[in-house]
């Protein structure tokens, strides 16, 4: 695959001496990102007759890269899928070379295999990939000068800057949150840490705020579904200690995925940085001495560790303040199969049993998700679209200036287009591999 072709490192592969008698490139931006990246890192295994080039239909050798580069469609089938080329001149966004060169954490919403250099650790510079960056941005010529050369000599590690999420101040809202943990490289890490918020009487949310580092998938807050007595929802899980859903060797822990099962969704967010704050008079409730399970997603798709963290703010009103309480909306589809290298639209009906006024809608859909719609069905049988999502990591968040207002009998309905470009049937599951179809919202 393509993606092999451009991420196999020196160290992995042996010598680096590969480019023959091949006529030197001209001088010029190419020429060093050939010399100084491309020769060093990937030719050794990339050149005429090796393995790796056949299976690739990729040689980058000094003589070949640039032609095999530069307007060609990628190979790789999720590039594929999503039209990228190897490098699409003024468009670093569309070109696999430099979605496979950045190893910035949260850069990858797709897919798109085993990031370059293969075999280490550490990936280009900064300075390095900014220098690919706007070779493609000027247009990846093949020769002249067209990048300033002093941007190579940032020699910093591809990392994202994140700030921690500042508490609200006293008496305001209370902050709680999952501290710093180690993501594994080229894997995902989901857990859960079962929060007490010790409050000795209720508590009426009006703005809920979050912050994760870069490669989160979600934040959840869930509290729990008092009405079930039976296991596993009459007990409930130790404070403060993490529980992975996943053992080391990436098998489900069922055990400590049990309380699952009594979630109740309470708050959430699929953005690094989610803000949202209810119409005046109106909260979310949580009841004296109130705890919440906090769920966080990451995935790794680096071959260096990552680190995830995240925070959420819930800002409290004296309850004299409150006119109508809020709750949650979670309504998902889990039945449904996506056949292999196959799109497919899936449509699910959510019928409201009284009347309901939606103030904000958001979707969650994996790595296969194209599109996301929402639409407002009336029991005449009319609809309207309402929610549109194009993105399935960081999804659409609409607060509505005008609240809908479902009445009993009319619906929201999800329409759900997927691609599935692998070889195996994919349906509702936990792992980034596998699907999911929900709305969130909140309404009262």
């Amino acid at each position: 695959m393509v993606l092999v072709a451009l991420s196999t490192l020196l160290a992995a592969c042996g010598g680096g001496d590969s480019t023959g008698t091949a006529a030197p490139l001209p001088d010029g931006t190419f020429a060093r990102i050939q010399r100084t990246i491309i020769e060093p890192q990937c030719v050794s295994c990339h050149r005429s007759g090796t393995s790796d080039a056949r299976s690739s239909q990729l040689v980058l050798s000094a003589d070949s890269s640039y032609a095999q580069l530069v307007g060609i469609a990628s190979t790789q089938q999720l590039a594929k899928a999503d039209r990228l080329l190897r490098v699409k001149p003024y468009r670093a966004d569309s070109s696999l070379l430099y979605h496979k060169l950045a190893w910035v954490p949260g850069h990858h919403s797709r897919d798109y295999g085993t990031l370059m250099p293969m075999g280490t650790t550490k990936g280009l510079t900064v300075g390095q990939l900014e220098y690919v960056r706007r070779w493609i941005e000027a247009g990846a010529p093949r020769t002249g000068n067209v990048v300033d050369t002093v941007i190579l000599a940032d020699a910093r590690t591809q990392t994202a800057s994140y700030t921690a999420l500042a508490a609200p101040a006293a008496g305001t809202g209370i902050q709680l949150g999952v501290d710093s943990f180690a993501v594994a490289p080229t894997s995902e890490r989901e857990l859960f840490v079962y929060r007490a918020l010790s409050n000795p009487g209720e508590l009426f949310v009006t703005r809920i705020q979050s912050r994760m580092r870069p490669g989160s998938h979600h934040l959840l807050l869930y509290t729990f579904d008092d009405t079930r007595t039976s296991y596993p929802c009459n007990t409930r899980p130790p404070v403060n200690s993490v529980r992975d859903i996943r053992n080391g060797d990436g098998s489900l822990n069922l055990v400590n995925m049990l309380p699952m099962a009594c979630h109740v969704f309470f708050a959430g967010a699929m953005t690094p940085d989610f803000d949202f704050r209810f119409p005046a008079g109106v909260a979310l409730r949580l009841p004296p001495n109130a705890t919440l399970d906090f769920n966080v997603h990451y995935v790794n798709r680096s071959p260096a560790p990552l680190p995830g963290q995240a925070s959420a703010n819930l800002y409290t009103v004296d309850k004299s303040q409150v006119t109508r309480v809020a709750r949650t909306l979670n309504l998902a589809n889990t039945s449904f199969s996506l056949p292999a290298k196959q799109r497919s639209t899936v449509r699910t009906v959510f019928t409201m049993a009284a009347r309901t006024t939606v103030l904000a809608l958001t979707s969650h859909m994996h790595s296969l998700g194209e599109r996301y719609e929402i639409r407002v069905r009336r029991a005449n049988g009319t609809e309207t679209m309402v929610y549109e999502n194009l993105d399935w990591e960081h999804p659409a968040f609409t607060t509505f200036e005008t609240p809908l207002l479902l009445e009993a009998g009319d619906a929201l309905v999800s329409v759900v287009t997927w691609n599935n470009v692998t070889d195996k049937t994919v349906a509702f599951g936990l792992s980034a591999n596998d699907e999911m179809n929900i709305i969130f919202g909140y309404a009262y």
